[in-house]
């Protein structure tokens, strides 16, 4: 997958979650790929979708900064990142291995798609949509909702006042 579309999805989950922890995921939603460049820069180049895309490493550390050990969320955000990288690479025909003990690759849904075809930003954009969706119905994990604010909430308690309330109300976004 391209970039763009691994930070799309990483991003909108994560907002549903944690909106205040979007800028770590879409971090960690990438690192599979700048982790190669590192790699690379300390006289040690690694093939694309090999060392940094098991997916096995990332789950654990993912479930490692969840459940033993985590600095605000942070670690844990990166790391889901991670994970969303690896099986969105998943759907593709290249795959992403499993495990460092297989040579098999690990795919979702047959990896029937190119990367850079349409499917995959037919994918990013439904992701996304049904999180917008899943964030007006329901709001998100905290009451901090930068997507969607309550302008007349605000104006109720006095965050607003009511040129601000006027100017907005009709704003979704």
């Amino acid at each position: 997958m391209k970039w763009l579309n691994h930070t799309l999805i990483a991003g909108s989950l994560c907002a549903v979650v944690a909106p205040t922890l979007v800028a770590p995921c879409v971090l960690g939603a990438t690192a599979p790929d700048w982790l190669e460049w590192v790699f690379k820069a300390i006289g040690k180049p690694i093939k694309h979708r090999t060392t940094t895309h098991i997916l096995t490493h990332w789950l654990t550390f993912a479930l490692f900064a969840t459940f033993v050990f985590d600095l605000h969320g942070i670690l844990a955000a990166f790391a889901w990142g991670g994970v969303s990288h690896i099986l969105t690479d998943a759907m593709t025909v290249s795959g992403v291995p499993f495990s460092p003990y297989s040579d098999r690759r690990f795919h979702l849904f047959g990896g029937r798609f190119r990367t850079g075809d349409p499917v995959e930003y037919a994918i990013s954009a439904g992701v996304v949509v049904c999180c917008i969706g899943i964030t007006a119905i329901i709001g998100t994990g905290g009451d901090f909702i930068p997507f969607f604010p309550d302008w007349a909430a605000r104006y109720d308690v006095g965050l607003a006042d009511a040129k601000e309330w006027k100017d907005n109300r009709w704003r979704f976004f």
